[in-house]
């Protein structure tokens, strides 16, 4: 994992966490880190989102965002207009950016969250390679 501090830290979006969203928040980023062995932090607690990518580019090179919302939790996708979807779960009507609203660690848990995620980590590493 690399992370880059000048921004952020990950406790930094969770202090602005309501205390029954943090765990969600907590899951999200444990289930990145199970996936996807190097991936890139960077953090924006202004924002309230840690992004995470296959290096340290935004848009082009990161694949998905948790945002800490007011009643839930953003899973957002930078490409994910381009994922497969199969259970419906992501809302969006942008260009690229789509996203699942999570408000518990069992949704956060579901398979559907897992494969989306390994989608857009595949999808960013093939177009990085590309590049």
């Amino acid at each position: 994992m690399t992370t880059n501090e000048t921004h952020g830290t990950f406790e930094d979006i969770l202090v602005d966490a309501k205390r029954e969203l943090r765990p969600v928040c907590e899951a999200l980023r444990q289930l990145i880190v199970c996936l996807h062995e190097g991936f890139f932090e960077i953090v924006w607690p202004k924002h309230r989102i840690a992004s995470y990518g296959v290096g340290p580019k935004k848009m082009t090179e990161h694949y998905a965002y948790i945002g800490v919302q007011g009643s839930h939790v953003n899973l957002g996708f930078y490409h994910g207009a381009s994922l497969a979807d199969p259970e419906g779960l992501l809302e969006g009507t942008g260009k690229e950016l789509r996203h699942v609203k999570l408000r518990d660690v069992a949704a956060a848990q579901r398979d559907a969250v897992a494969s989306l995620l390994r989608e857009a980590i595949s999808e960013r590493g093939q177009a990085r390679s590309k590049a």
